[in-house]
């Protein structure tokens, strides 16, 4: 069976994406053809500009798992394909893959010849027998939903805008570490979270409410990240020991700005406040 093919990095899997893969798997249903959905492992930029460094909304592992529920997912190196010309990539996915048909993104390009409009892709594609077709920009409302916009919310602390340009909570991955211990001392234990991918964004410093997973729990919990992006999450009645176990932060409402206190019982006094604010939001 022949393939219908889609190309992208897809970081977060947000809604845009997957207004895309709808199109893939309706077009795939009439066509009788099979979805398939070529990413690749690492961020582009950083194979083209070797100094750069991704802010990701999803590790890997992440986004191959989301990809995976629209279609037969493959991951390529960018670094093995980044000086192919449109028509060469092209001739690859068909011959490796028996694309048929390529669905593209409003906005998204390839190939090293720096083709730009969707008449030059039309032309390349029919040429190696392959239909191209261009998507219409995903709306949502009055939204404009991209990987830039939900980083953008998260760098100000705006977890639920990025959770409804997502259609998830954003989340971050990680295992319990050792940490100074602060918190149980005023009877506020804290798990300090040491994030499984260094390169995923960390949202603005400040208060959250979060949702937590993994280790048996699903439970919720209050989330301080500080001006280094450490993460300290305060599970709420739970007692147990959880250090070395991997844990999943769902970030669900941001409480407050990240502050200094002038004692420990002013401290103790503000997360008592933070707890009852995200037991009433909750």
């Amino acid at each position: 069976m022949g393939r219908i093919a889609t190309i992208g990095f897809f970081d977060g899997v947000h809604k845009g994406h997957r207004y895309l893969f709808k199109q893939l798997n309706e077009e795939a249903a009439a066509r009788g053809l099979k979805p398939l959905i070529v990413t690749f492992e690492e961020h582009p930029r950083t194979v083209l500009q070797s100094d750069y460094i991704p802010k990701l909304l999803s590790t890997k592992e992440e986004r191959k798992a989301l990809l995976s529920a629209y279609g037969e997912v493959v991951m390529l190196r960018f670094s093995t394909i980044r000086d192919l010309t449109a028509e060469q990539f092209m001739i690859r996915l068909k011959e490796e893959y028996g694309v048929e048909v390529l669905l593209m993104g409003y906005d998204h390009r390839f190939g090293s010849d720096g083709l730009r409009n969707s008449e030059d892709y039309c032309r390349v594609g029919a040429k190696q027998g392959i239909e191209v077709m261009r998507m219409e920009e995903y709306q949502d409302g009055t939204q404009h939903v991209s990987s830039t916009e939900i980083r953008t919310a998260l760098e100000k602390g705006d977890v639920e805008r990025a959770k409804e340009l997502l259609g998830r909570p954003y989340a971050l991955f990680g295992k319990v570490v050792h940490g100074k211990g602060l918190g149980r001392t005023i009877g506020f234990p804290t798990a300090n979270i040491e994030p499984e991918e260094p390169n995923k964004i960390i949202p603005m410093a400040g208060v959250y409410t979060v949702e937590v997973t993994g280790y048996g729990l699903q439970v919720t919990g209050i989330c301080n990240i500080d001006a280094k992006g450490t993460i300290e999450v305060h599970i709420l009645d739970y007692k147990g020991d959880l250090y070395d176990q991997p844990l999943e932060i769902q970030f669900e409402r941001f409480i407050r700005e990240e502050r200094q206190f002038h004692s420990l019982d002013e401290l103790q006094q503000q997360i008592k406040a933070d707890v009852d604010s995200s037991q009433h939001l909750g």
